[in-house]
């Protein structure tokens, strides 16, 4: 087996994957990238050499796709997956009951399927990496479910939910599971009406990439399961948890006030 460290990260061509990969490739680790932005890998690759990993597309719902990429990846870093960083993602805002059904099956397929097929088609290379991870990307709407994307926050409470089953049932092999739980993050899938209104302080403070690129990072010299970024939703998850009906109304009053308007 290779001594180089080795990271998959999905959703690689852009926002917290792309900063993920750039940071891993600095400190010395084989990285493999992947994306359905192909023109992003190749900005990527240019950027990072040839000498940093693989580069390739994938739609990590294509189990076939990902089985071929695992395969590939295993070959060129020498047996190894130090880390699964499960970070491909999709959102569509609008009203669960308003969404074509076709819409749904796609955030789901991609955000919860994507992770769970990924680690499955993962698990040979993890079982033989000492000390391997499988961290994931769920969000701050998993805290609290978020009005207008139901069914992300949906995906983004199963993953968070999955992960802590994993931290448990993996232990038989020696690989950990933990998540990052994303506040707003300065990345293309977040709405530019959001980006314009974000707070500049405080845990709805808009953060750049790089900060979850940083808690990836954390993560795998750590032993610590949930990763908030920034820090203060910590305290969030702890308020909402005991005050479930509180967060409720809150939101459903401000969902009031702005009636009329999508979201």
């Amino acid at each position: 087996m290779s001594t180089r460290r080795a990271i998959f990260i999905t959703g690689a061509a852009s926002g917290m994957g792309r900063e993920t990969a750039r940071l891993f490739a600095a400190r010395g680790w084989f990285v493999g990238a992947y994306d359905i932005d192909a023109a992003g890998l190749d900005s990527l690759a240019n950027e990072l050499g040839p000498d940093a990993g693989l580069f390739a597309p994938l739609d990590v719902s294509d189990r076939a796709a990902y089985l071929a990429a695992i395969e590939r990846f295993g070959a060129a870093s020498g047996g190894r997956m130090d880390l699964l960083f499960n970070n491909a993602g999709i959102g569509a805002g609008g009203y669960f009951d308003e969404q074509p059904w076709e819409t749904i099956e796609r955030i789901v397929s991609v955000n919860l399927l994507g992770v769970l097929g990924g680690i499955h088609a993962a698990m040979p290379l993890l079982k033989a990496t000492p000390n391997a991870l499988c961290f994931s990307t769920s969000s701050a709407s998993a805290i609290f479910g978020a009005a207008g994307i139901a069914v992300y926050s949906a995906t983004k409470h199963a993953v968070k939910g999955f992960t802590e089953a994993l931290s448990v049932e993996l232990s038989r092999h020696g690989i950990r599971a933990a998540d990052v739980l994303p506040g707003l993050i300065d990345t293309p899938i977040l709405p530019e009406r959001v980006r314009a209104g974000a707070a500049t302080e405080g845990m709805w403070r808009l953060l750049p990439p790089v900060a979850v690129a940083e808690a990836v990072w954390a993560a795998y010299h750590e032993d610590k399961l949930h990763w908030y970024v920034p820090p203060e939703l910590a305290a969030f998850d702890v308020q909402v948890t005991a005050e479930p009906e509180r967060a409720r109304d809150e939101r459903k009053r401000l969902l009031a006030e702005r009636k009329g308007f999508a979201p």
